[in-house]
């Protein structure tokens, strides 16, 4: 008989099972579902060899061994749950656990549901991703066909930042030295330098309430906050200088950082021209604007990454957080195809700006048929090429774009919220990888059932 929970309250009756006397069937269950089949299509254990990942021998026991460390990560990308809720989920739910190679007491439960981010610390550090995309394409080869096709695209995976107006940019820095010299004048006990800082609190959210911002508030508003800016921080330096204190290296980065965002903002509102090498972002200074000419977003602020996609399934070629053009680098993702599949390419999609003079004379010198627009006379099988350059182009369009779409809006690549460059690019990651591992189970899920079939 099951054990009857009785609520005084609600006066309902909850049969609790018990979990041993049924694990058998809760496993076949879960090998079942969708998670099941990222279970067995990801080669953990070679993974977190590519990680450098090692059980702990001394010093404190991790709750999570290296297998169970990668599994929360792709849990993390495929559910699109907060860090708390992850681990409230996976208190209450057999199959994470099954597939995070755990098993938590009931009257035991993970409370610390920063460990999430402490583990994403750890992978990030140990993260290479042609060495890890190596194993997974090693062991998802045998399930992938026309090896000898690729398509290439870039795409943008954008970070949680709010959007960066000067105006915002400025007064993130003022409030952030105001906090810090509030901060040493307490610590240091001296008196609180005189600035017009609560003044600039109440203008700054009058200006920021106005529904339209026209231009004569907005050079008001920043040449005030950059006066107020060069005194926070000449006032800041001469702490510094006066009363000597040991630092932490954050606080240096973070002054540092500051002091870059006085010098190209008051050379923006000087020449009224962008800046090179431009910071959008204090707590993401690595982060800069990438045009990307859309209709709906004309700039976007994360990471680029162009990948190469053989068989429905997609690797990363190269991610980078400045702008770049993907059209010169259609050659290393033909390498990058050919060094993962070992298969010669034949067939290449791209978009039209890959077809570069260069490009197309690396690709003919390779004989690699592709669907760029023709140059010069017609030849002999003219017919022929269009037929195919349309059907390349129909599949990279549906197969390659239908897939970035898929990965922002189901595997929580939208808005990354990691708060490092390294944590981001792990994130990226995972999200595009644990998208493909859930296109492979269902291949060697559809080939047992045809060999058991047959």
């Amino acid at each position: 008989m099951p054990k009857i929970i009785r609520l005084s309250e609600f006066q309902y009756e909850i049969p609790i099972f018990a979990i041993n006397k049924d694990f058998d069937g809760f496993y076949v269950q879960f090998l079942k579902t969708d998670l099941g089949k990222i279970y067995l299509s990801t080669p953990f254990s070679e993974l977190g060899q590519s990680f450098k990942l090692k059980g702990s021998k001394k010093g404190t026991h991790c709750y999570f061994s290296p297998k169970g460390k990668i599994a929360l990560m792709m849990l993390k990308n495929y559910y699109g749950c907060s860090d708390k809720k992850l681990i409230e989920l996976l208190n209450g739910n057999i199959f994470m656990q099954f597939f995070c190679d755990i098993l938590i007491p009931i009257d035991k439960p993970l409370t610390n549901f920063k460990i999430v981010s402490q583990i994403r610390m750890e992978l990030s550090k140990g993260l290479n991703i042609r060495r890890s995309q190596e194993v997974l394409a090693k062991n998802w080869i045998p399930y992938m066909k026309d090896l000898d096709k690729m398509f290439t695209d870039a795409t943008c995976y954008e970070s949680e930042v709010r959007f960066p107006t000067n105006q915002k940019l400025l007064w993130e820095c003022v409030q952030w030295n105001y906090r810090q010299m509030e901060s040493l004048c307490r610590t240091l006990k001296i008196k609180l330098p005189r600035t017009k800082y609560l003044d600039w609190c109440r203008r700054y959210n009058e200006y920021s309430k106005k529904r339209k911002k026209q231009s004569k508030y907005r050079t008001k508003v920043t040449r005030g906050l950059l006066k107020l800016l060069y005194k926070l921080n000449g006032a800041l330096g001469q702490i510094e200088n006066q009363y000597p204190f040991e630092s932490t290296a954050k606080y240096k980065r973070q002054r540092s950082i500051i002091a870059k965002v006085y010098r190209q903002q008051a050379q923006v509102f000087k020449t009224g021209k962008s800046v090179p090498d431009r910071i959008v972002s204090i707590s993401k200074s690595y982060i800069r604007p990438i045009v990307r000419g859309k209709e709906t977003k004309q700039v976007e602020f994360g990471a680029k990454v162009n990948k190469v996609q053989i068989d429905g399934i997609n690797f990363i070629e190269h991610i980078q957080y400045h702008a770049f053009n993907e059209g010169t680098r259609l050659q290393s993702s033909v390498s990058c195809a050919q060094n993962l599949t070992k298969t010669k390419i034949k067939i290449l999609g791209a978009d039209a700006i890959y077809a570069t003079n260069k490009n197309r004379t690396f690709t003919s010198s390779r004989k690699i048929q592709t669907d760029f627009i023709r140059k010069g006379k017609a030849g002999k099988n003219e017919e022929q090429r269009i037929i195919l350059a349309r059907e390349i182009k129909k599949e990279r369009s549906t197969r390659l774009e239908g897939s970035f779409g898929k990965e922002k809006e189901h595997y929580n690549l939208k808005k990354i919220k990691a708060k490092t460059q390294k944590s981001e690019i792990l994130w990226i990651f995972f999200g595009i990888h644990t998208a493909n591992a859930l296109e492979i189970g269902k291949r060697i899920n559809s080939s047992r059932f045809k060999n058991s079939a047959a």
